[in-house]
């Protein structure tokens, strides 16, 4: 045997250790605090650990050394399948989703989704979402406490909904928004029930199921008006150009109502509240660093997007919106140097990544600067994961996120409640909000 056959064998160890927690129990903590339990578990068993999180997975593994996240996303999606570890959602989002399928019916579906996300489609919608962002702020009462979170919420959901969805028609959306709340601002009891057939049949099971139907009717009633539409070419939401793909000389047949339908629900999760949640930990950073919300202010003035989405991705490395993404492994690997069997989990950790501070300097620091002086290396910041799965929308979430800054910083001056304590994290099923909600005060600027 070569002598570097011997010395790779001698650093591949066994299945790295982790709590010893009943399942059950390492579940529920991690769903209801799962910031403060992976932070544990990394103190305690270093940077690579083993944990038993039911339903969201019985068996997986945390990585979150650059080396290791370069591994794993650059590793071939045929032997770790990034669908089959997001299936918790499958229910919600439909076995057509772009997060819940793997290899061929994925890259098919991607190769579909890519030209609503493209550079030139991104410009195309940036004026909507400026001026549905501007109807948004001029409805706020100034010289008054803003619950930051609720109102980002109301205005990611009414992107999606028109920049999306296409939707216009004031009615057709007065019908859609309250279903739509209802599915995002899903209960953390039903979240980890509504797979059971036997609990669909009561109580808040049993509404969430109704909704869902109900919300799937105007969906596909939607789709099919679209179809008929006589300006359809015309249209450039999101939902009118993927009526087009697949139509051309390529290989791909279109996709289909119920394959449309997924990828909707899929922009509207992936979507919507990770945007307010990343929106909301901005606005309040900037309320409470002056500094930086002077230069804000100046690059919103000048145009500068670049200081403005500097401002957004140091938002989301100091308060991770998603802790984490998920790859099963279709076959034993080894991955950083632990032997892993078939069906483990493998999770790239965003929540120990842009925490480290070998990574990020002064990682506990507010400092947007740190990502105009390439200072954030490949693989430590990667809040939409990261090769073959990065998250389509990522582009769209950036473009979103910097217009409404910008829109924000022009009209007030942003400053923390008299009093207020910090803000801290709260888990909402897959996505971390602030507790309180960021709640600002708003001062129109002269």
């Amino acid at each position: 045997m070569a002598a570097q056959d011997v010395r790779e064998q001698s650093e591949v160890t066994a299945y790295p250790p982790g709590p010893r927690l009943p399942a059950l129990l390492q579940g529920a903590w991690y769903q209801l605090n799962r910031q403060r339990f992976i932070s544990a578990s990394a103190r305690r068993y270093g940077d690579v650990f083993a944990l038993r999180v039911p339903p969201f997975a019985d068996n997986a593994v945390v990585f979150s050394r650059p080396e290791h996240i370069k591994e794993i996303y650059a590793g071939n999606p045929r032997d770790m399948h990034a669908g089959e570890g997001n299936q918790i959602l499958g229910t919600i989002m439909g076995q057509h989703s772009l997060l819940l399928t793997d290899e061929d019916e994925h890259a098919r579906a991607r190769r579909l989704l890519m030209p609503a996300f493209n550079g030139s489609a991104l410009r195309g919608y940036r004026d909507l979402v400026t001026e549905i962002a501007i109807a948004e702020i001029n409805s706020w009462t100034t010289r008054s406490t803003l619950i930051t979170l609720d109102r980002m919420n109301a205005l990611t959901l009414e992107v999606i909904t028109q920049v999306v969805f296409g939707v216009t028609d004031a009615q057709t959306r007065a019908e859609l928004t309250p279903r739509l709340k209802r599915i995002v601002h899903l209960n953390p009891l039903v979240f980890l029930g509504f797979q059971s057939a036997l609990l669909a049949r009561f109580g808040p099971w049993k509404r969430f199921a109704d909704n869902l139907h109900e919300l799937d009717a105007l969906l596909y009633a939607e789709i099919a008006g679209r179809r008929r539409a006589p300006d359809l070419t015309e249209r450039t939401d999101v939902l009118s150009t993927l009526l087009h793909a697949g139509t051309g000389d390529d290989d791909d047949p279109p996709l289909t109502d119920a394959e449309l339908r997924d990828q909707l629900i899929t922009l509207l999760l992936a979507g919507h509240e990770t945007t307010a949640s990343a929106l909301s930990w901005a606005l309040y950073e900037i309320a409470a660093h002056p500094a930086i919300q002077a230069e804000a202010y100046d690059a919103a003035r000048d145009g500068d997007e670049k200081y403005l989405e500097a401002v957004l991705k140091e938002a989301m490395r100091l308060h991770v919106v998603i802790n984490g993404t998920n790859r099963k492994l279709t076959r034993d690997m080894t991955i950083g140097g632990r032997r892993l069997p078939a069906g483990t989990v493998v999770n790239t950790s965003i929540l120990l990544a842009h925490g480290n501070p070998d990574s990020h300097p002064d990682a506990g620091a507010f400092r947007p600067d740190r990502f105009l002086t390439g200072e954030v290396a490949p693989n430590t910041w990667f809040p939409f994961g990261g090769g073959v799965r990065r998250c389509i929308g990522a582009g769209f979430s950036l473009m979103e996120g910097t217009a409404v800054l910008r829109e924000i910083l022009l009209r007030h001056t942003l400053s923390l409640p008299e009093g207020a304590k910090p803000e801290q994290p709260k888990t909402r099923n897959i996505t971390t909000v602030p507790r309180g909600k960021a709640r600002l005060v708003l001062t129109p600027r002269t």
